[in-house]
């Protein structure tokens, strides 16, 4: 494989100084208002979504795939998108994020009206096509976001900035569940996307005018063959976790899409071996430190959102809270992570990453070791205590990972390492989902029968497996008669609140067994001055 030098490489400079121009903190501003459009996006379609399937006259499988749609074009072009960041300028890949995003979030709202309009095409085809264009736009503007801040920050400051940065995508998760629920009551579940414009709006304007371009101009190509080959391994990788729960993690469909993938990513790497300028250089991963990084942000994802994808039924099942009175019962967790985020980013500064991540990850499992203690009938004060431990435990993970990925790439690398980064949480994200929701349908299962006592004899096998389903989501349908639910609805939640622990009993262990990885690893970069070998 050829080597890649960087004619344009930065010159070294001095402690304090701005990589590539400007003022970083401005840049750290402007990227973060694109990234925050994304991040108010995924806490808000969830709460839209069942105003969304009553308007629209969505099927389950409809609401899945708005879902789904979106995880797929993320998932899939988030390497190559950071690949084109390098190659023709993180700014201006960034700012085509931004407005595509924005642009996209307006179609969705309108999705009835371009309905209207456009021959064959139906108000919820529209909407998960429009998802799908999101997502593609989303992971334009992420690894870019990355890569900016790479460039602008030293790197004995970067730290810092991932620990801000942290901070306002904690500020903003916070706000999600919040304003999504407001808009969704007051005005109508089209404000949840329509409010993308204005925020794009901003951050386009002072992207312009304060972002700082930068670029490897010696990278000219792009490898087309490891666009495909790396496409479609993460499409079959990703799809085989969403589909799983649904076909069975035995069933042929899953098996053939995970050997697909096999297939698809193994020739990846031999095509990356050969190829003059490839899309992922594989010396990329002779550092440790990357290669650590990535697994860490993927075991981190897969236990954090593997087992917090369950809160929301609790929450709204068991509990019976309204989507907005969830979103506070979560608001600790996201309001922690303002001020524990900046608060990691200075002790990796003075203590480094292994001791701060190590530390944070116990904190990780101590949380998730109390949330598995939760009882059916927790109050504020019982939740909020493993949420604040939860932020506390995973900043210091997710900014020390984050650091460790970008600040380990070489500078012409940074879209890459972005875009790896963002692809590892989902990833991650995706197969704690599937594989926690997996082990807790088979609690529910084994356990349900006990608690539902001699009756359970007498309930046919399919009017059973729909009680597991409906454990699964955190308690019966609401249009369940009143005495059906006094007979079995208490056994529902009790199942369901078993499953619930096993997933953040095994969350629990997952954060120990990740907490050894961290002593591998090794801060950032502090200088750029010397050329970097890609190849």
């Amino acid at each position: 494989m050829a080597n890649v030098k960087t004619a344009d490489a930065p010159s070294p400079q001095g402690p304090g100084q701005p990589a590539s121009g400007g003022n970083p903190w401005l840049v750290l501003l402007a990227v973060s208002l694109g990234v925050i459009m994304v991040m108010l996006d995924g806490t808000v379609v969830g709460i839209a979504n069942p105003v969304i399937q009553k308007d629209l006259g969505a099927s389950l499988a409809d609401l899945q795939w708005v879902t789904s749609g979106y995880l797929l074009a993320l998932a899939v072009f988030l390497i190559t998108a950071g690949k084109l960041g390098d190659l023709f300028g993180h700014k201006r890949v960034f700012l085509i994020g931004v407005g595509g995003f924005a642009v996209s979030s307006v179609g969705i709202g309108l999705s009835q009206q371009l309905a209207d309009v456009i021959p064959g095409v139906s108000p919820v085809g529209a909407l998960i096509g429009l998802r799908v264009l999101q997502g593609l736009f989303g992971a334009l503007l992420q690894p870019a976001a990355l890569a900016l801040l790479r460039g602008a920050f030293p790197g004995e400051k970067l730290n810092q900035a991932m620990g801000a940065w942290g901070a306002i995508i904690g500020l903003s998760s916070a706000a999600g569940p919040i304003v999504g629920g407001v808009l969704v009551e007051k005005v109508n579940w089209q404000s949840v996307f329509f409010i993308n414009a204005p925020v794009g709006i901003v951050a386009l304007l002072m992207g312009v005018f304060l972002i700082k371009e930068n670029r490897a101009k010696t990278l000219a190509k792009i490898d087309w063959p490891g666009v495909v080959l790396l496409s479609g391994a993460m499409f079959a990788l990703v799809w085989s976790i969403i589909k799983a729960p649904e076909w069975g993690w035995g069933d042929t469909k899953t098996v053939g899409f995970l050997a697909g993938f096999a297939v698809l990513i193994a020739g990846f790497i031999f095509w990356q071996s050969k190829a003059r300028q490839p899309l992922v250089p594989l010396s990329l991963f002779r550092n440790v430190s990357i290669s650590i990084g990535t697994v860490l942000m993927m075991m981190v994802a897969f236990a954090m959102f593997g087992a917090m994808f369950f809160l929301g039924f609790f929450f709204q099942g068991v509990h019976g809270l309204s989507p907005l009175e969830a979103g506070l019962r979560m608001l600790p967790m996201s309001a922690g992570m303002i001020v524990a985020s900046p608060l990691a980013g200075m002790l990796i500064g003075k203590l480094g990453p292994k001791i701060t991540m190590a530390i944070g990850l116990v904190i990780t499992a101590a949380a998730m070791f109390l949330m598995s203690q939760l009882s059916i009938d927790a109050s504020f004060l019982e939740s909020a205590i493993p949420f604040v431990l939860l932020a506390f435990g995973l900043s210091p993970v997710f900014v020390g990972a984050t650091e460790i990925i970008v600040g380990n790439a070489p500078i012409e690398l940074s879209g890459v390492a972005g875009g790896l980064q963002q692809s590892a949480m989902q990833v991650g994200g995706a197969l704690g989902t599937a594989i926690l929701g997996a082990i807790m349908a088979a609690e529910i299962s084994s356990k349900l029968p006990g608690y539902l006592g001699p009756a359970a004899e007498g309930i046919p096998a399919a009017q059973m497996s729909l009680l597991e389903k409906a454990a699964a989501f955190g308690g019966l349908p609401a249009d369940t008669p009143q005495q059906l639910k006094a007979m079995v609805g208490p056994a529902v939640n009790s199942a369901f609140m078993d499953g619930m622990h096993l997933a953040f009993l095994v969350s629990t262990g997952i954060a120990l067994l990740t907490a050894a990885l961290t002593l591998f690893v090794k801060a950032g970069r502090k200088t750029e001055g010397a050329p970097v070998h890609a190849g």
